[in-house]
């Protein structure tokens, strides 16, 4: 029963979807409108006919525009038959799939609005490529197919990364270890030192103590005999005294001269206290003056993120030479690979800067600065051209680096190279380190962080960070 009314009410549908349809777009009226001539329209059809022909689309007949009024009769019997399309839509069987507009079965497939529609939906897919469901299905298919490959190597491209982020999470584990290592060795040999200082402080304090103590109980001793003799003396004078007066005048100038004292008056002298200027005071200022002896600085150290995994750095990041094997090191974007280079940790954007790396005999050696942009991930020509500005050593040959390599004249082989950066006059210079002999200047316009770059061959001579002067001043 309830099929049968289905079927009725479909196919009662048919001749009142055909009353409900614009004959412009052949779609269920939007907002209809009714012309002079009776004839009606969506309002947004007879909108865009008017443009191109003031006439009524069905009849030819002219009109002005303003001429047409809301079909609300019609707009109402449009928005009933819809609720109740829907409602039969929603209403079907599993597998009944037909045209929610026209209420026929799906055979068609449209290529460019990718859906299925039906033979009454043609007029409205005019322009359109429409192909069977039978042909349809398949280039869709192919096309998810393309899809899910993408996402299958996406999938594996995510495994792989998984794997280099839990390795970074090891890398970083790793460092700091060595970190913490480092530190609790610096800090041990420093406070050794701080050590030593405080027993040559406490000693030297000891031996003031101990020389200005002894020389006062010299002085107490020595008062205690004048005491003495002080005594002995009074007694004599005062028996001398108790003679008849005859004789004491007789011998008045024998007594005279024995009453003489000619030592000096006990009393502490300038010096006999400690000083506590020299012991205690500036103390934690003497203190780290006198370390600088025991510390090393720097200009330059060496950034180990940004190493390609064939090379090896030493603890304090001073020294730099060939590893032994392929290190295991994360494959992050600050590091060389597959070129043998590393920049030092810290990049400039103003200011003067100056550094010197000792490259011993090793046969074979880049030195210099670079933009912060340079390639990480490719070998490239080493030149000004991209982003170096660097002098090398390769086959016997000193070069500065630009595209025409221009060959240095040197008289002996430099051990260490001095390299000058002025970001201000946009300059980067070379020297002979050790007999302070000026090799080469190179000059560019630094728009962005500039870094020094070592590049320092697979050798086994490493390639090292010289020292920088330190200089306390006070004011």
């Amino acid at each position: 029963m309830a099929d049968s009314m289905d079927e009725d009410t479909s196919e009662g549908a048919q001749p009142l979807q055909q009353d409900l349809t614009c004959p412009v777009c052949q779609g269920i009226f939007r907002d209809p409108v009714l012309l002079p001539c009776t004839h009606s329209f969506c309002r947004e059809c007879l909108q865009r006919s008017f443009q191109f022909n003031k006439k009524c689309p069905v009849c030819r007949e002219p009109f002005e525009e303003g001429q047409a009024i809301s079909n609300r009769a019609l707009s109402s019997a449009c928005e009933t038959f819809l609720r109740q399309v829907n409602w039969r839509s929603s209403q079907k069987r599993p597998g009944e799939d037909v045209c929610h507009l026209h209420l026929k079965p799906l055979e068609l497939y449209c290529e460019k609005d990718e859906e299925p529609v039906c033979v009454e939906c043609v007029t409205l897919h005019s322009t359109h490529r429409l192909l069977p469901l039978k042909d349809g299905a398949p280039k869709c298919k192919k096309e998810l197919s393309f899809k899910v490959q993408i996402f299958e190597k996406k999938v594996e491209s995510y495994r792989k990364m998984t794997h280099q982020l839990s390795s970074a999470v090891d890398h970083i584990k790793y460092q700091a270890g060595q970190a913490e290592k480092q530190i609790k060795a610096e800090f041990e040999r420093l406070h050794e030192v701080l050590i030593i200082e405080q027993n040559l402080r406490l000693n030297a304090l000891a031996n003031e103590e101990q020389q200005k103590i002894a020389a006062i109980k010299e002085l107490i001793t020595n008062t205690k005999e004048d005491i003495v003799a002080l005594n002995e003396l009074i007694d004599t004078l005062k028996k001398e005294m108790g003679q008849e007066d005859l004789p004491l005048l007789k011998n008045f100038q024998n007594l005279k001269r024995k009453a003489q004292w000619k030592h000096d008056d006990p009393c502490l002298s300038n010096d006999s206290l400690l000083d506590m200027g020299k012991h205690v005071g500036a103390l934690s200022f003497k203190i780290w003056k006198n370390m600088q002896d025991h510390v090393k600085y720097y200009p330059v150290v060496l950034d180990p993120n940004t190493a390609t995994p064939w090379l090896s750095l030493s603890p304090d990041l001073t020294s730099v030479k060939e590893s032994p094997e392929l290190l295991t090191a994360p494959e992050n974007p600050e590091r060389f690979d597959p070129c043998v280079f590393l920049l030092g940790a810290e990049g400039y954007t103003s200011g003067k800067h100056r550094w010197d790396v000792i490259v011993g005999d090793s046969p074979k050696w880049i030195v210099g600065v670079c933009k912060e942009s340079v390639a990480r991930k490719k070998k490239f020509t080493v030149s000004t051209s991209r982003g170096v500005w660097s002098i090398g050593l390769s086959k016997g040959v000193y070069t500065v680096l630009t595209p025409e390599r221009k060959e240095l004249e040197v008289q002996q082989r430099p051990e260490k190279i001095r390299i000058k950066l002025n970001m201000e006059k946009g300059e980067v210079s070379f020297w002979d380190g050790g007999i302070a002999k000026h090799l080469a200047t190179l000059k560019h316009e630094f728009n962005e962080k500039i870094f020094p770059i070592f590049g320092p061959g697979l050798h086994s001579t490493p390639m090292t960070l010289a020292e920088g002067k330190m200089a306390v001043h006070t004011s």
